[in-house]
């Protein structure tokens, strides 16, 4: 998992006086990702002004919604598509078999990887041409009368 990781530049090898245990959790179709305990840095983590969306808000918005089709959308490996400052790795170090690694891209585990993740997409979609829609981190659900509309904008 970890060579995976470092062969696509996810992850590299590091020297770093912090280091965190690793967490692998098990998904659903049973291969493993990589999460770190985070417990002690996000403890001493300033706070972020910016948040992730209430989910029982989100879902009212949803349910006062007439729309006939819905399609959902949920970006792939989105944490690892973001670079982590290279000033940041160290504090984001962790071992695995006698071998410190650090993340080169924004970590599972980390407090803010949700709410930096969401405010990256959430600012990305408003740029672009997204058709009426609803995000959670890196989840995203648009709909509309037409299973057309609900793929892509309406031109006007």
């Amino acid at each position: 998992m970890i060579r995976k990781l470092e062969s696509q530049g996810v992850v590299s090898k590091a020297h770093s006086p912090f280091n965190s245990p690793i967490w692998p959790v098990r998904k659903s179709c049973g291969e493993w990702r990589l999460t770190v305990d985070y417990r002690a840095l996000n403890e001493v983590t300033p706070p972020l002004s910016t948040s992730v969306p209430d989910m029982l808000e989100l879902q009212y918005e949803l349910e006062s919604k007439a729309a006939k089709w819905y399609a959902t959308i949920d970006i792939a490996n989105a944490f690892f598509s973001i670079p982590l400052a290279a000033e940041c790795r160290a504090q984001f170090a962790f071992t695995w078999k006698g071998v410190q690694s650090t993340w080169n891209r924004l970590p599972q585990g980390w407090k803010h990887s949700p709410a930096i993740c969401h405010g990256l997409i959430q600012t990305a979609l408003e740029k672009g041409e997204a058709p009426e829609h609803l995000q959670y981190i890196d989840d995203i659900i648009v709909w509309g009368n037409t299973a057309g509309k609900s793929s892509r904008k309406e031109k006007r």
